[in-house]
């Protein structure tokens, strides 16, 4: 047998992944949401009892941290880095099928504005960083998740909306390959914290009880506007 001393061992987190009905749990929580069990058990489908066995185990394998707030439980995704695996995992696999009209809504919603963590993904994600990089705001610098970086154009661009000081760490461009268009989109804390400046604008809203992000008519405005494209180029 060859000796795989040093090597990754993927093991334990794939298997805690690959049940149904901790895959459901994971994915309720990708919007960087803390939820209680009995909204983890409402989003899965199954009895308390049984999720609470589930989270347990997510707990115990460093995929999930859980806080208490009096007699009540918060679950929330241990970091950044199982959102960035789970939405790797997803571009490896065939998306729920939708079964009835609304499901098919969801599905294009997702495609068209989702939160990947603290950051935006799905389309909205994507033309934000092509847009950045066609304005010359961010470039290229290599390969892996660091690969990019702010330029004096960026660091203006961020300034317009309220952004400063948010180089200091090899963590604040990153990039995640979106699994709906296997595209890059911006991650790291330059990705957080334009999501937020969308958010303070106005420009974006949180879907209630969902990782879906609306853009309105002046949401698209404002994003064009900012990007330098004119509104009906913006995809999502």
């Amino acid at each position: 047998m060859r000796d795989f001393a040093g090597d990754a061992n993927f093991v334990d987190p794939a298997a805690l992944m690959a049940d149904p009905t901790r895959a459901r749990i994971l994915l309720s929580l990708l919007d960087r949401r803390s939820l209680a069990m009995s909204e983890l058990a409402a989003e899965a489908g199954v009895a308390q009892s049984t999720t609470s066995a589930h989270l347990a185990r997510l707990v115990d394998g460093d995929l999930l941290t859980v806080r208490s707030e009096g007699r009540h439980r918060y679950y929330s995704l241990a970091s950044a880095d199982v959102a960035t695996a789970l939405e790797c995992l997803a571009r490896l696999s065939p998306p729920f099928r939708p079964n009835s009209l609304r499901s098919h809504r969801r599905s294009c919603s997702l495609k068209a504005a989702r939160t990947c963590y603290d950051h935006a993904a799905g389309d909205l994600g994507v033309t934000v960083m092509e847009g950045l990089l066609d304005r010359g705001a961010i470039t290229r610098t290599g390969r892996g998740p660091t690969a990019y970086r702010v330029t004096l154009t960026g660091h203006e661009m961020l300034g317009a909306l309220e952004i400063h000081d948010i180089e200091g760490s090899s963590a604040a461009v990153r990039h995640c390959v979106d699994w709906t268009s296997d595209k890059h989109h911006l991650a790291g804390r330059v990705g957080a914290a334009i999501l937020s400046a969308f958010l303070a604008e106005g420009w974006v809203t949180r879907k209630p009880d969902s990782r879906i992000l609306v853009v309105g008519h002046e949401g698209r405005q404002g994003i064009a506007r900012w990007l330098g494209m004119a509104p009906e180029h913006l995809s999502c």
